[in-house]
């Protein structure tokens, strides 16, 4: 047996909030503890990060005008981007893609400004500042899975309009609008299947064994 391994239990813990994690838009109001909040932003912030670099920045949204005004942005961008779609303009419309107004906590997450020093890990990829802020946002959707709270991950919005609505730095730029907070229920599976918008691909059409495209045996 691997010593280092958890406990039975407790893997069936982790691989359970894997399994339930859910991008939520449905949400009942109510509230966050400041502690479980703390709690939870600390998980975000033990992510690993490229060279330590720790690119990630978050911003708690606490009035309701600036709420009502990330929530107007996001509107203009679900309109342009239904009208981008096309023929399913009207399908996407539909979607509930959201819940800005109804979630407890409000939180945007933005990489910060100064990246171009941070060298180490990013020379030839410079873009995994922006992995390393993913991975940041993963622990704060498993470990707010793990506490009965829902998250969504809101990514319809034009990031200079939000930057200057936050007023950050010149060459910070805002990823995330987390909506966080108590929901009724989780979705059994994830809403964009439950609509009918997509299905998920199994992953052995996207595992391959050492070359593109050839799959494992």
């Amino acid at each position: 047996m691997n010593p280092h391994a958890f406990s039975p239990e407790e893997r069936a813990a982790v691989y359970r909030a894997i399994a339930e994690r859910r991008d939520m838009r449905h949400f009942c109001g109510g509230e966050v503890a400041p502690e479980l909040l703390l709690r939870l932003l600390e998980a975000a912030h033990q992510a690993p990060s490229v060279g330590l670099m720790q690119p990630w920045r978050f911003i708690r949204i606490s009035r309701p005008a600036l709420r009502e005004a990330i929530h107007g942005l996001v509107e203009e961008e679900r309109l342009r981007t239904a009208a981008a779609l096309g023929e399913r303009s009207s399908e996407f419309m539909r979607l509930k893609v959201e819940g800005i107004r109804d979630c407890a906590e409000l939180l945007v997450v933005a990489l910060m400004d100064g990246r171009e020093a941070h060298v180490f890990g990013r020379r030839t990829l410079p873009e995994m500042d922006l992995a390393s802020m993913a991975c940041a946002i993963q622990n704060l959707w498993l470990a707010a899975r793990a506490e009965g709270l829902g998250l969504g991950w809101v990514s319809l919005f034009e990031p200079q309009a939000l930057a200057e609505l936050l007023s950050m730095p010149t060459g910070s730029k805002p990823l995330a609008v987390l909506c966080l907070g108590p929901v009724t229920e989780f979705y059994p599976a994830p809403m964009l299947v439950q609509q009918g918008w997509i299905e998920p691909r199994p992953l052995s059409e996207l595992l391959f064994q050492d070359q593109w495209g050839t799959h494992a045996q």
